[in-house]
Order: C-alpha cells, then sequence, then structure tokens
C-alpha cells in the first residue's frame, strides 16, 4: 500500500511519454505559471541593483565598498544557485523555485532592518540571503524548457525574461515612490525599494508553490525513463558526450563573461550619476531602461538564437557590449540621454549573451542530469558576477568610470574567439552537434 501514490503517479507521468499533445500543453501551462512568477520575481530583483550600492556608500561613509553590495548579492546567488539546483534536481523546479524566491523575500526583510538600525553586519549578511531571489529569478528561465521541442528552447527562455521586464522595469521606477513610503514608517528612503522587493520576492515564491503542478522537470525525467525502459537506443547520447561537454564549456563562457561586463558597469553607473548631481529619480530612470532591455528584447532574441542559431547571437553579444562600454565612456557627464544609451546596449548585449548561452546549456543536457548541471553553472555565472562588482568599485576610486567601461568592453571581445573555437573544434571531430 505505501507504494500505491508512487506507482499511480509515474504511471501518470509516463502517460505524458506517449502523448506529444499533453506534453505541449503542460510546457505552455507551466510557462505561463513562470511568465506569472517571473512578473513579480522581476520587481524584487531590481531593488539591490538600483539602490544597494547607494544604501552601503550611505552606512558606510565611503564609495570605495560600493560595489560590495552588489558582490554580496551576487555571491549570495551564487550559493543560492547550487541549492536551488540541487533541490531542483531531487525535488522538481516546484520545491526548488520557491524556496529560492522565499529565501530572498527574507533577505530583503532583514535589509530592511538593516537600515533601520544601521547594522552594518545585518545589512552585508542580508544581502547574501537576498541573492536567491535573484539566483532563482534566473534559473526560473529553464522551467520553461524542460518540456520544449528543441526548435522551442530559446523561445521558452526569452518568454520567460521577457515577462521579468514588467517587474523589473518598475521596480527601478519605484524608488521614489517606495522611498516616500518608507520614509512615512520611519524606514530610511534607500530601503523603501526592499519593502516591495520583500512582498514580489515571497509572491513568486508562491506562485510556483501552489501552481506549478505536475512539475515540467518531474515530468520530463518520467519521460525519458519511460524511453528508456523500452529500450530505445543510447548511441545517440554515447556519442554526443564530448560535444555536450564541449556545448557546456562555450555556453558557460558565453554567459560568465557577459555577467562580469554587465555587473561591473551597471554597478558604479548609479555612484557616477550621483556624483554629478544626477537626482535618485534620474538614476532609477536609466537602471529602469537598463533592466528594460535585459529582459525586454528577449522574445525577438529567442527567435533570432532559434534561427540563425547561438553561435552568431554570441558574436553578437560581444559585440554590443564593447559598443556599449564605449559609448558609456565617452557619454557628457552631465547627459542623461547618452547615459540611457550606453546601458540600454549593455542591457542588450547581457540579453543576447545569457539567451544564447542558456540555450546552448539546455541542448547540452538532459532531464537526469540538467538541473544540477544547470545550478552548478549559474554558479560560476553568479561568481563571475561578483567579481565584477567587487572590482568596478576599486578600478573607479582608483582610476575613473571611463578606464571600467572601456575595460569592460575589451573584455566582451574574448567572446569571439570562444565560438571560432567552438565552430572549429565542431567540423574537426564530430558532424552532429548541440552549437547551432
Amino acid at each position: 500500500m505505501t507504494h500505491e501514490p508512487r506507482i499511480i503517479r509515474d504511471s501518470h507521468f509516463r502517460g505524458y511519454a506517449d502523448s506529444q499533445d499533453m506534453q505541449q500543453e503542460l510546457y505552455r501551462r507551466s510557462l505561463l505559471v513562470v511568465v506569472i512568477s517571473q512578473i513579480f520575481g522581476g520587481a524584487g530583483l531590481a531593488a539591490g541593483v538600483t539602490v544597494g550600492a547607494l544604501l552601503a556608500q550611505d552606512m558606510l561613509g565611503t564609495e570605495s565598498f560600493a560595489g560590495v553590495p552588489v558582490a554580496l548579492i551576487t555571491l549570495g546567488s551564487a550559493m543560492a544557485a547550487l541549492l536551488v539546483g540541487r533541490l531542483s534536481q531531487r525535488y522538481g523546479r516546484r520545491f526548488g523555485l520557491a524556496a529560492g524566491f522565499l529565501a530572498g523575500g527574507i533577505g530583503a526583510i532583514g535589509v530592511i532592518l538593516a537600515a533601520v538600525s544601521h547594522n552594518i553586519v545585518l545589512l552585508f549578511t542580508s544581502l547574501l540571503i537576498y541573492g536567491a531571489g535573484t539566483a532563482t529569478n534566473l534559473q526560473a528561465r529553464y522551467a520553461g524548457t524542460d518540456l520544449a521541442k528543441p526548435t522551442q528552447r530559446a523561445k521558452a527562455i526569452s518568454i520567460a525574461m521577457v515577462s521579468t521586464t514588467f517587474g523589473a522595469v518598475a521596480g527601478p521606477n519605484m524608488v521614489d515612490v517606495m522611498g516616500q513610503f518608507a520614509t512615512s514608517i520611519e524606514v530610511p528612503a534607500l530601503a523603501g525599494p526592499f519593502i516591495l522587493a520583500a512582498v514580489a520576492f515571497i509572491l513568486a515564491g508562491m506562485v510556483f508553490l501552489i501552481f506549478l503542478r505536475p512539475d515540467p522537470f518531474i515530468v520530463a525525467k518520467a519521460i525519458i525513463k519511460a524511453q528508456s525502459d523500452r529500450s530505445q537506443s543510447t548511441a545517440t547520447q554515447t556519442n554526443s558526450d564530448k560535444i555536450n561537454f564541449r556545448g557546456l564549456i562555450v555556453g558557460a563562457t558565453v554567459m560568465i563573461l557577459t555577467q562580469i561586463v554587465m555587473v561591473a558597469i551597471m554597478t558604479m553607473t548609479p555612484i557616477h550619476m550621483k556624483h554629478h548631481g544626477h537626482s535618485l529619480g534620474e538614476v532609477g530612470l536609466v537602471i529602469g531602461i537598463h533592466i528594460g532591455s535585459m529582459y525586454f528584447p528577449s522574445l525577438i532574441t529567442g527567435i533570432l538564437v532559434d534561427k540563425i542559431g547561438r553561435t552568431a547571437m554570441s558574436i553578437a553579444s560581444g559585440g554590443v557590449l564593447l559598443t556599449a562600454g564605449i559609448v558609456a565612456a565617452v557619454a557628457p557627464a552631465d547627459s542623461i540621454l547618452v547615459l540611457i544609451i550606453a546601458l540600454a546596449l549593455l542591457g542588450l548585449g547581457w540579453n543576447f549573451g545569457l539567451i544564447s548561452g542558456t540555450a546552448l546549456i539546455v541542448d547540452a543536457t538532459d532531464p537526469g542530469t540538467r538541473a544540477k548541471t544547470q545550478g552548478t553553472l549559474d554558479v560560476l555565472i553568479a561568481l563571475a558576477g561578483a567579481s565584477g562588482g567587487a572590482l568596478s568599485g576599486m578600478i573607479v576610486a582608483h582610476s575613473s568610470y571611463v578606464t571600467l567601461s572601456l575595460a569592460g568592453g575589451g573584455l566582451a571581445l574574448l567572446l569571439i574567439p570562444v565560438v571560432i573555437w567552438s565552430r572549429y573544434e565542431k567540423s574537426h571531430l564530430h558532424k552532429r552537434t548541440y552549437i547551432r
């Protein structure tokens, strides 16, 4: 009797292996849940990006450590990415993603308490925990791909990401409103956006916990098991192991480099703007447009990645990021328009890199190891962001924002030899590959 529920459940899941219609129906329903959750998640992640550095500068009284909050958030997201990936692998996307978002909400509450009590240790600890929400917001993009066909994967990723736009753009542009609300309840104004973040992350987690049923990742694993039980040939998987590993290397490298460049320049832009007399509202506008450009073009990007290939879009990412760095470097300090253009390009280049890199990783994995592998790779991406955030403050403090922008743009060019290497290896080792 104790095994009956499992048998019934396995039988139900295995039914999806026999029906493409059932798979596509669950794929669409799961994607809708991801979309709803990402709207809330986007609003939550924007707080740390917009005012995290300013809050630390205000509490510490110096800008030398202004990059530390973003570094802590991304370091926390690295640890969370590993845990969320492991939880998702073992218990499914539903529990893994819900746990990550709820932890992010708790971290945001901690930031508010730290600002009220002027407690630096609590602030830094809470920012680490808050990073769980950022990691989960990124990992949620995978939930839409578990049952997607190969030609749907980049589009599925893009739908998840574009839905983040609604919350991510609204968040920074509510800085003033949330600041006024915070002041009215005797909380420091810069902690206001974290009130929004706490509510948003908790709601995002509850959406997954309540509505992501049946779990698409568990269904995908059941389908693979059913196919294996029918003794289908595994020769293709065996022959593709080396190519899959190469796909993981290239996909991870693309995402790591784009993350370093984007985080480094983005982190110091609010500080750079405040130095030259721009208001908090103007900072919110620039960062809001930047975050919008990170996510809003996703639908078009996803179609392009599926149509013209992962490699071409990875190269395009490097070119756009280089242009962003140059524009940011030459932007007149008092010109908000040129800064908007630079940060919009920065977000667009990141968008190209993240979607093409994510598609490469999904192509190179199967449900048996996918969530665990994705979580591990997201750790590297988060650590790259932490490095970019920490170093950005030091570079600007000892040199200038111009130097940081040019260095970031130059680093993005490394994407080109990486993808050229992948093409060269592909043509020499095997005709079949996941990298197009």
